[in-house]
């Protein structure tokens, strides 16, 4: 079974775009674990854009599936490591001023920092995870490291997906082998959507989480956030 991480970015984007406390950030994160989220996933940027320091503290207070912060490893997010131990951390080499992620790790240029930073987390007891691109050396790379799970940046498979479904995953789908061959756990994120995910999860073997935001807030606008939930939950479930 494929968990359902929701990413709640979004919810942080709305409220702090008007100010105040609506909508709660909190309540939204315990809502979607009853109408059957499997974890929660945040990404406490420098300037706050979004989620905030203190959000991700009341967070850890509450979340009661799996806690997924994710980030880049500077000195602030690895405070925040340190204090909550989340479930899982999920590792991106964004700069600053990043809109998004959207680009995975070199392992073989960044392996000393990538090394360390496992080995910090597993004596932590927090699961660890990196965005990466499908490329088989990057995923060699990767078990070098040592890491628990590598999250695949599926950004090039969402903009490829209705040119041809089949080629877009391909190269996803030589990489959950090799994936699985090394021992490596696989999770996926970055426009997956009620669109491809059937498609995308029929084609990974061994896909163990799926960390999904914009797509799924947005359809929680025409549907409701109860409703989407289960939407997704339900693409999961094919193949």
């Amino acid at each position: 079974m494929t968990k359902l991480s929701v990413n709640i970015n979004k919810i942080a984007t709305l409220r702090n775009a008007r100010g105040g406390a609506t909508p709660n950030v909190v309540q939204f994160a315990q809502d979607c674990e009853r109408f059957g989220a499997q974890g929660i996933t945040v990404h406490p940027r420098p300037d706050e854009r979004h989620i905030t320091l203190k959000d991700t503290y009341d967070l850890a207070e509450v979340v009661t599936t799996e806690y997924n912060i994710e980030g880049y490893p500077d000195a602030r997010f690895q405070k925040i490591i340190s204090d909550i131990k989340p479930t899982q951390v999920t590792l991106v080499p964004d700069p600053p001023n990043v809109l998004t992620s959207d680009a995975g790790w070199d392992t073989i240029q960044n392996k000393d920092l990538l090394t360390d930073l496992v080995i910090g987390y597993r004596e932590l007891g927090v699961r660890s995870a990196i965005f990466i691109e499908p490329d088989l050396k990057m995923i060699e790379g990767a078990k070098e490291i040592g890491v628990d799970r590598i999250e695949f940046y599926t950004g090039p498979f969402a903009d490829n997906f209705t040119l041809d479904k089949n080629k877009a995953t391909a190269d996803y789908v030589a990489a959950a082998q090799l994936c699985i061959e090394l021992g490596i756990g696989i999770n996926a994120g970055h426009d997956l959507s009620l669109d491809n995910l059937a498609f995308f999860k029929s084609k990974i073997s061994g896909l163990l989480e799926v960390s999904i935001g914009h797509a799924l807030v947005s359809d929680a606008l025409y549907f409701g956030i109860e409703n989407t939930i289960q939407m997704y939950l339900k693409e999961l479930s094919v193949g």
